[in-house]
């Protein structure tokens, strides 16, 4: 079988500006593939490509082997389909409760009877841990309890693709913590890939079992591998500055 994603010589720009070129990188089956590397590094921009919200400079992204970037965009509705993004924000409509945040995507691609798309918002909220709080609103809940919500949202058409963008971002390290178990268990459950941005390195460090290093030095993938043994044996300074927090020795051990 192939890859279920496969990046080939891709090059991400914005007109003239490079922002990363020739990406080389496979995601497997039921993988939590981290994106990772410093600020400004086209981490974001990234994901956006996967999911079709950019188009590359050059280069092509296959999904399972099928070319997504050859596609043309109004036909790329089965790749669509089998993705479930959640975005920075949460994006939640906060004039909706969050049973019928999750129910939108639903109401919007099925036919299915109220009562029954009702009863799977519910679903997909206890899934995440938000079992009774079906009915509150976006403001009426926590930071964490939005980041839940939103990954509850991403996945109301059983994708078998869950992209993240920043999930951890400002929570503090208990809720951090609960939901990088969240996100273990919805692979282990759901058998979702996952491809998570995060610059967070407990959580990566938790719950990636492969990444991508974007090197902001050279414009080009730094490294690609398990993060841990990265940390401990990439033969790239900036991998290892950047997965020691600073404190590295200057050769791999």
């Amino acid at each position: 079988m192939p890859a279920k994603i496969t990046v080939r010589d891709l090059t991400m720009a914005y007109g003239d500006l490079v922002v990363m070129h020739d990406l080389n990188f496979e995601i497997q089956d039921k993988d939590i593939f981290v994106i990772m590397g410093g600020s400004g590094c086209g981490k974001s921009t990234l994901l956006r490509h996967l999911i079709g919200l950019r188009e590359p400079a050059k280069g092509s992204i296959l999904y399972e082997g099928k070319d997504f970037t050859a596609t043309d965009p109004a036909d790329r509705g089965p790749f669509i389909q089998r993705f479930g993004v959640m975005y920075q924000s949460g994006a939640l409509w906060s004039s909706l409760t969050l049973a019928e945040n999750i129910a939108m995507p639903l109401e919007e691609s099925s036919k299915l009877p109220a009562k029954t798309v009702r009863d799977l918002a519910c679903y997909k909220l206890a899934l995440v841990g938000l079992s009774g709080f079906e009915d509150y609103y976006p403001s009426e809940i926590s930071g964490g309890m939005k980041k839940r919500a939103g990954i509850a949202r991403a996945m109301a058409l059983d994708p078998d693709i869950l992209f993240l963008d920043e999930p951890s971002a400002g929570l503090d390290p208990l809720s951090s913590r609960r939901l990088d178990d969240l996100i273990l268990s919805l692979r282990d459950s759901q058998g979702s890939t996952i491809v998570i941005v995060t610059h967070e390195l407990a959580s990566i460090f938790s719950i990636a079992n492969n990444s991508i290093f974007l090197d902001t030095a050279t414009h080009t993938q730094g490294a690609l591998g398990n993060p841990s043994e990265l940390r401990d044996h990439s033969d790239n300074p900036a991998v290892r500055l950047f997965l020691n927090r600073g404190d590295t020795p200057t050769t791999p051990p």
